[in-house]
């Protein structure tokens, strides 16, 4: 999931890694 996340973050800008944070309980 990281990898999406990362993959996610260059196109996408912070929206990915934050989805990614939220869904990991940070």
């Amino acid at each position: 999931m990281l990898k999406v996340a990362l993959t996610g973050n260059i196109g996408s800008g912070k929206s990915t890694i934050a989805k990614f944070f939220e869904d990991c309980g940070f």
